[in-house]
C-alpha cells in the first residue's frame, strides 16, 4: 500500500512539474534564460492578424511593431526570433505546455492574466474602443442599443464588454471572431453594427487601410500592453526588460514606434 501511495505522490510531482516548472531545474534554479540560449532561439507566439503589433502582410510574412521590437532585443541577447502564429483562444495553454517563450502582441494586463502568466513591464498603452461605419449614424454607446457588436473571442475586448454590463444587455446580440480583421470585414458587410476592439489597432487599419470607419469618442476600458512569460519564467523576463530598457534609453524604442506610428506612443522608463 504504501509503495502504491509513493508512486502516486511522485507521479502527481512529475505532472505538477511539468505544467509548472518549465523554467526551472530539479534544484529550483530558474534556467529559463539558459535553456534559450542553449537552444539559441526565442520562440514568440502570436496572433498573425493584429496590425500593427503583429500580423501577415501582403506578401505573406509576419511583421509588425512587436515583431520589430522582439527582432532587436533578440539580435541584442545574441538569439534567433522564431515567430509562431498561434490559437489566441488557447495563448495561456501554448505558453504553459512549452510550445512558446512568450506571449507578444499587444497582450493587454489584466488580473485575470496575471494569474497565469508573468509579465513584463507595460510598454504601451491603449483603450478598447468602439470601432463603425464612418456613414453611420452611430455617436454613443447608447445609440448601439438593439444592434450587433462585434469582437474577438477570447480577447480583452471580452473582459471590458463583461464590465459594461448596462452596454451588453443593450445590444441584440454579440458576435465573436477568431480575429478583429474578420470582425471588420463583416461590418464592412453589414452582417454586425459595430466592432469592439483595440484603439491601436482600429486607428492604424483606418489610416493604413483608408476605410470608411470612425471610433466613437467613449471607450470602454483603458489598458497597457506586456509581454507574457511562464510563472516561472523570471529570468528571461528579466533578461527581455532589461534589453528594452536599453533600447529605450538609446532610443531604439522611439525609433521604431516612429516608423509604425508616426510617434513614441510606447511607456518604457516614462
Amino acid at each position: 500500500m504504501k509503495r502504491k501511495l509513493t508512486a502516486i505522490l511522485l507521479t502527481a510531482a512529475v505532472s505538477i512539474g511539468i505544467l509548472t516548472g518549465c523554467g526551472k531545474k530539479d534544484n529550483g534554479v530558474d534556467d529559463s534564460w539558459t535553456k534559450v540560449q542553449e537552444k539559441k532561439e526565442f520562440v514568440l507566439g502570436l496572433d498573425a492578424s493584429f496590425p500593427p503589433m503583429g500580423f501577415t502582410d501582403d506578401n505573406e510574412e509576419i511583421v509588425g511593431f512587436d515583431i520589430d521590437l522582439a527582432r532587436e532585443a533578440c539580435k541584442r541577447l545574441g538569439i534567433e526570433l522564431k515567430l509562431q502564429p498561434i490559437n489566441w483562444d488557447a495563448k495561456e495553454q501554448e505558453l504553459n505546455t512549452g510550445n512558446i517563450d512568450a506571449i507578444w502582441n499587444g497582450f493587454t494586463m489584466n488580473p485575470a492574466r496575471k494569474k497565469q502568466v508573468l509579465f513584463s513591464e507595460p510598454y504601451m498603452k491603449n483603450r478598447q474602443v468602439i470601432v463603425v461605419n464612418s456613414d453611420s449614424e452611430f455617436k454613443s454607446l447608447k445609440d448601439l442599443a438593439g444592434k450587433k457588436l462585434a469582437l474577438q473571442s477570447a480577447s480583452s475586448a471580452t473582459d471590458a464588454l463583461e464590465k459594461n454590463q448596462e452596454l451588453k444587455d443593450s445590444l441584440k446580440e454579440v458576435v465573436e471572431f477568431k480575429d478583429n480583421m474578420t470582425a471588420l470585414m463583416d461590418l464592412d458587410k453589414g452582417g454586425v453594427d459595430a466592432v469592439l476592439m483595440d484603439e491601436v489597432v482600429a486607428k492604424y487599419y483606418i489610416q493604413k487601410k483608408a476605410k470608411g470607419y470612425k471610433v466613437l469618442d467613449e471607450a470602454l476600458a483603458a489598458e497597457e500592453y506586456g509581454i507574457g512569460f511562464r510563472k516561472a519564467d523570471k529570468v528571461l523576463k528579466e533578461k527581455f526588460q532589461e534589453t528594452l530598457e536599453n533600447m529605450a534609453k538609446d532610443g531604439k524604442v522611439a525609433e521604431i514606434s516612429e516608423e509604425w506610428f508616426g510617434e513614441d506612443i510606447t511607456t518604457i522608463d516614462k
